[in-house]
């Protein structure tokens, strides 16, 4: 996997924006056809921005967007030397158990936003927070039973390319979960971060890395997550 610009570039970059298209019928099972869908999207690569420099264990990634109907389409290509996790089903603590993708995702002016997650064993967590108080009581109390979000909110699916060190993850995120009942794609813009815990078996701590300019590695500093502007035709 290529970098598309230097780290000091995206370190000094403001929050991105994201023009997200419209995607075209494709096959969500096959890779090859995933990867063409989401070829003209612009690729929002992850960074170390809270550190002088990225850590020596850093694997790059980046993540495209598109929409189709009612639903947000988010395609991830993440280089990984050591691809695991120890997650067995849905709404576990999946960042403390291996590898993980996360994807935070509000509407625009709303005080409450999403949290999903994915392993490359096809586990998801599904959270959604009232306001940044929630995410207080949350880490005060580590409890996180009032902030799941039960049965199936998202459709994910993996490939593991392990001859390139490589997962990949395409998720389909109904407009509901993110803004509520009835709401409808290609309206108003969201705001958004993707990041990731990338654990290395053996090593004392994940490498983690975030789209966001973060001044500080927590993922859920909103004033610095990306803009998702929708666009109607591409």
């Amino acid at each position: 996997m290529q970098p598309v610009e230097s780290y000091q570039r995206r370190r000094a970059a403001m929050p991105p924006q994201i023009f997200c298209g419209p995607l075209g019928e494709f096959d969500g099972a096959n890779l090859q056809t995933v990867r063409r869908a989401f070829e003209s999207a612009t690729p929002c690569l992850l960074g170390q921005s809270w550190l002088e420099e990225e850590q020596a264990e850093f694997s790059p990634a980046h993540v495209r967007t598109g929409w189709r109907g009612h639903s947000l389409f988010i395609f991830a290509e993440l280089a990984d030397r050591d691809i695991f996790s120890h997650a067995t089903g849905l709404n576990q603590r999946v960042w403390e158990l291996g590898d993980a993708f996360e994807m935070f995702l509000a509407p625009n002016e709303s005080g409450s936003y999403t949290e999903l997650q994915v392993t490359p064993g096809n586990h998801r967590l599904q959270l959604r927070y009232g306001d940044s108080d929630s995410v207080a009581r949350a880490r005060r109390t580590g409890e996180l039973g009032e902030f799941l979000v039960p049965g199936e909110a998202f459709r994910s699916t993996i490939w593991i390319e392990s001859n390139l060190r490589q997962w990949n993850v395409l998720a389909e995120i109904p407009a509901f979960i993110v803004c509520g009942d009835n709401a409808r794609i290609a309206t108003e813009p969201w705001r958004f971060s993707f990041g990731r815990y990338d654990y290395t078996r053996g090593a004392a701590q994940p490498c983690i890395s975030s789209t966001s300019p973060h001044a500080e590695p927590d993922f859920h500093r909103r004033h610095e997550w990306g803009v998702l502007n929708f666009k109607m035709c591409s």
